[in-house]
């Protein structure tokens, strides 16, 4: 692709694609990529449910989709014209279609909770979580008519209630979504129309950059035969940091996310991991058996996961509430000065850019038209999430009766603030935190409706209708973010959307069906479903024993002020347009990082490092090549992730161990084996 443009803006993804007239949007929900996706929706749906309910391991779906997608559409319009039918071009709105409805489908494997919270309603989990005596109430078996009539009634609740969002996170804010981004990037450049040469160079870029992750991904696996073995866990910055978090282990997808995402996202990463697993938890660890029983397992929220995981919803909270806070005053301000008409009044959010900005590049020109010129009115969203809302607090209480209409109700008042918040954070560093919303619920309302009255298995429904609204929020504001760089249609994204998770709530079922048939009958215990496990244990201590460790509720409201007072003094400093602005961390990457290991945030540090030193060396170049660099990095590691957790489900043990050891612990070593050898 020739580099095309003005001078003045650098080279232009959207002047190539000017030849291409784009297609209203009911052309680009053709019936050939519903085919398609109906196709690779059953398919990665079955290899999802075989993932949660084995290993746990979930890896993205959105750039794997757009793949398959593109070469099951680009040989399907090419059979056709070999045999002489007349077909419509293969765009690559078409393509984002496709991708948007294949996650749809798959991803609701996880924000379904079919191998967790759903699972942690049934006997044989019950069971094996706990030795007391459970009463009826608190067992629910998942049947399939069951099953399916709960998510018809509550996964299209999450479609409605980020839709007047949408502009505030993709325009103003211009959050980098960097799983959506990458996606994006790499649609556009398998659909260039011009550029031979620079497009073949870019499709060069992306298969190698794709194939030496899966490779170096590979390589590192056959040395991992043992626990803290393989240069994944290699010690960079010496054993005593390597045992508190801090190595580097060049993992594709972190250093492509880094090179996406901004350099401010990336450096307050690094400083929340310095400061959390640096200092406060250490300081934590040595309070173990003081604030908190030393013999608990590592995830028990009693323990030290426990300030980890409520110290983390704090700053995310803090920082989210803000943000609501400023949005909803600027769109009063918007509504004030520009008196804005009553029938626009629930369209408020497209005003809140109303201050005046750096001039735009013609992408982001060219973008922004298309994607506010076919909107979603708010009206629309805003009374679709009502009615759905009260149709589930009405029709859920029937399916399980351990929950009361008020308690889905309260649920759907929350999920909209949560809902935010997450995809707020997804975002910011492609990080979706609904697993540790769905820990706070199943505590809360487990609480609530107590022991007693079915309180385990109403938490865990609870924890579905939330996570059903939060989970599929984060996933469809990152599509839309394709489509924004794409020139999709809001529209055709949100039918494409809705499509997905029609086809989900049939597909997921039926294959959750068979699946929990071999996990109950399997003597081999090949199913071991673990998250299922730990959400109900959760619900139990939150029925039960809902005791947190010692100044844990003090440390997160500490944390809380915190996030308000740095968020605070951050939109001061923007709206003054002081020169701090620049280097205020941003409160939702600190707060991500308190629940990463820092070897996450180095990793991202080091993909902020290449594009550096690439623009330094090749601005035009790094603008053109280095987004599509990082999509062949994530691709690569994400294409490695299925066979690993498969390799991981059939106890395939690598054949080799490389480990790193202090000199005292080498010369212990040597002097056994030379012991051993007489």
């Amino acid at each position: 692709m020739e580099s095309i443009g003005d001078p003045r803006e650098g080279p232009s993804t959207e002047r190539v694609f000017e030849v291409k007239p784009i297609p209203p949007w009911p052309e680009q929900v053709t019936a050939r990529a519903v085919a398609v996706s109906l196709a690779l929706g059953v398919a990665l749906s079955g290899v999802m449910m075989n993932l949660v309910f084995t290993s746990g391991i979930i890896p993205s779906l959105n750039i794997f989709a757009a793949l398959l997608g593109f070469f099951l559409l680009k040989a399907w319009t090419g059979l056709l014209g070999q045999i002489g039918v007349p077909h419509r071009p293969f765009t690559r709105q078409e393509n984002a279609v496709v991708q948007t409805c294949v996650v749809a489908c798959a991803s609701m494997t996880y924000s379904g909770g079919f191998g967790s919270y759903l699972l942690g309603m049934d006997r044989k989990t019950a069971d094996e979580t706990s030795t007391a005596n459970i009463p009826g109430s608190n067992i629910s078996e998942p049947t399939l008519a069951r099953t399916m009539a709960f998510f018809f009634l509550v996964s299209f609740v999450g479609l409605l209630v980020i839709v007047p969002m949408r502009k505030t996170m993709i325009i103003r804010h211009r959050l980098t979504f960097p799983s959506g981004s990458a996606t994006a990037h790499l649609i556009n450049s398998f659909h260039s129309p011009h550029g031979v040469v620079q497009a073949k160079k870019q499709m060069t870029l992306v298969v190698q950059s794709c194939l030496g992750s899966l490779l170096w991904s590979i390589f590192q696996w056959f040395y991992t035969g043992g626990p803290s073995c393989g240069f994944t866990a290699f010690p960079t910055f010496g054993l005593t940091a390597f045992n508190r978090g801090f190595y580097i282990n060049m993992n594709g997808t972190y250093v492509g996310v880094g090179m996406i995402s901004p350099y401010l996202i990336n450096i307050s990463m690094l400083v929340g991991s310095i400061i959390s697993w640096g200092f406060m938890w250490p300081y934590l660890l040595s309070k173990k058996g003081e604030w908190y029983e030393a013999n608990l397992q590592e995830t028990s929220l009693k323990g030290l996961n426990g300030y980890k995981v409520f110290g983390a919803i704090a700053m995310i909270l803090g920082d989210g509430i803000l943000q609501l806070i400023v949005i909803s005053l600027r769109t009063i301000h918007t509504m004030r000065h520009h008196q804005v008409a009553a029938a626009e009044t629930m369209r408020s959010f497209s005003d809140v850019d109303a201050t005046p900005r750096p001039v735009l590049s013609f992408d982001d020109r060219r973008r922004t038209q298309v994607f506010l010129r076919e909107h979603i009115p708010s009206t629309f969203a805003i009374g679709g999430y009502v009615v759905l809302a009260a149709l589930s607090s009405v029709a859920v209480p029937l399916i399980h009766r351990q929950v009361r209409f008020y308690h889905v109700a309260a649920a759907y008042a929350f999920a909209p603030l949560l809902a935010f918040c997450n995809a707020y954070g997804t975002g910011v560093a492609e990080t979706n935190f609904s697993a540790q919303y769905n820990k706070l619920v199943i505590l809360l309302f487990a609480s609530w409706i107590g022991a007693r009255n079915g309180g385990i298995v109403g938490s865990l429904v609870i924890c579905g209708v939330v996570s059903s609204v939060v989970s599929t929020a984060s996933d469809f504001m990152s599509d839309f973010k394709t489509g924004y760089l794409t020139l999709t249609s809001p529209r055709a994204t949100f039918v494409s959307q809705v499509i997905g998770t029609a086809l989900g709530c049939v597909v997921n079922p039926v294959v959750f069906n068979v699946f929990h048939h071999f996990y109950e009958s399997s003597p081999n215990k090949g199913y071991e479903a673990p998250l299922a496990k730990v959400y109900r244990a959760i619900a139990v201590l939150g029925a039960g024993d809902h005791e947190l460790p010692k100044h844990c509720l003090a440390i997160s409201v500490a944390f809380f002020g915190l996030a308000l007072a740095v968020s605070a003094v951050r939109e001061l400093a923007v709206h003054n347009r002081w020169s701090a602005q620049h280097y205020i961390p941003s409160v939702t990457g600190m707060a991500i990082s308190f629940l990463l290991v820092p070897a996450v945030s180095i990793d991202m540090c080091v993909g902020s490092l290449i594009l550096f030193a690439w623009s330094r060396a090749d601005k035009e170049g790094a603008q053109v090549f280095a987004p599509v660099f990082a999509s062949g990095l994530i691709c690569g590691d994400g294409l490695f992730s299925i066979p690993y957790a498969l390799l991981t489900r059939y106890d395939v043990t690598p054949p080799m161990c490389v480990k790193f050891i202090s000199r005292v612990q080498n010369k212990m070593l040597d002097d056994y084996m030379s012991k051993a050898s007489r």
